[in-house]
């Protein structure tokens, strides 16, 4: 009965809102569990136009928006799909192997690889600073983030030949620890914008960070984590200033690793309190626990539930925790609420 329920409506929606909810469907997917939302919705549209027009346009956001990381055709080395390495359409720069991989959204592979051209790379005196810093990062990913990937981009000033002008990096850092086997995925992206200002002689650093996870065995929980921090440094030779900027990148992480493990201890004193009005009290127990391993997949870098979803938001600028909850079989809604 639910089944033709289901079928009635979809039955009434026209191409455009077909295509627009299908959209939101595959962009809201969880790190790694966009091909499982795609084939079920493939599958409730029952319309191959819709369903690729939604795919078109929603798996190229997904991937650049989730940074994946693709391994190139000859294993050479990893791509990273972001908005920071596109050099065309479907093209995405390994400043590290000086290639571009050309990449199939909707297969999520890297397809074919080019030499990166002169323009596309920066000039002699930017690349000693880039190298420098990428090689810091890189020790510093391998140990934090096994599972992980990086990248350092010039994203201003790639022209640069000498001492005197201001340029920009931005650092990446990937990782992802998808077990779907297991009902659990977690990942985590962090962005650093570095600035040079050779008239200060500073460096000025911008990070941004975000740690999702997905649980969803007797159980759907999504944790939501985002962070932001700015800090400074000297303008040194490439190689003092590499190795300032990584500690600095080094030490906020941990300390927001910490926080996360913190938080992730008092969740069933604080956060899941507000279930005993949504639910009884073995059910926040239970959803607590849930929302525990998932927290613990996606801060550690490496079944449905039909009764609803617990969406954790957490907001360190403003030192506030909220949940979210989204009762799908009832008309009950608490959204953000602070404790």
């Amino acid at each position: 009965m639910a089944s033709d329920e289901d079928d009635s409506l979809v039955q009434h929606l026209d191409p455009s809102q077909k295509l627009e909810i299908a959209k939101w469907f595959l962009l809201n997917s969880p790190a790694g569990e966009i091909n499982y939302i795609s084939k079920d919705l493939k599958a409730l549209l029952k319309d191959d136009n819709v369903y690729n027009s939604a795919a078109i346009e929603a798996f190229p956001l997904y991937n650049k928006c989730h940074m994946i990381f693709l391994e190139f055709p000859d294993r050479s080395g990893d791509v990273i799909v972001t908005s920071f390495s596109e050099v065309a359409k479907n093209q995405y720069l390994d400043p590290r192997t000086a290639q571009v991989g050309i990449v199939d959204h909707v297969k999520q592979v890297c397809t074919d690889t080019r030499h990166a051209s002169d323009e596309e790379l920066p000039s002699p005196y930017i690349e000693d600073f880039r190298c420098a810093l990428d090689a810091e990062i890189m020790k510093y990913a391998s140990e934090a983030y096994p599972k992980g990937v990086c990248a350092v981009y010039c994203v201003a000033g790639k022209d640069v030949e000498e001492p005197g002008l201001n340029f920009e990096f931005v650092v990446v850092i990937s990782a992802a620890r998808l077990s779907p086997q297991n009902f659990c995925n977690g990942s985590w992206r962090s962005i650093w914008n570095v600035e040079f200002n050779d008239e200060d002689q500073m460096v000025e650093i911008k990070g941004k960070l975000q740690v999702g996870a997905h649980y969803f065995e007797e159980g759907n929980v999504q944790l939501d984590a985002k962070h932001e921090f700015q800090d400074s440094t000297l303008f040194q030779s490439p190689e003092d200033s590499a190795t300032a900027i990584s500690n600095i990148i080094r030490q906020h992480e941990a300390e927001y690793l910490a926080s996360l493990e913190a938080s992730y201890l008092n969740l069933p004193d604080t956060t899941f309190k507000v279930c005993s009005v949504l639910g009884s009290s073995e059910e926040a127990a239970s959803n607590s626990h849930s929302v525990s391993l998932a927290q613990h997949h996606a801060i550690q870098p490496y079944k449905r539930h039909l009764q609803g979803t617990w969406h954790w938001k957490m907001n360190r600028s403003s030192g506030q925790d909220g949940l979210q909850y989204i009762a799908v079989d009832s008309s009950v809604f608490a959204n953000d609420l602070s404790f």
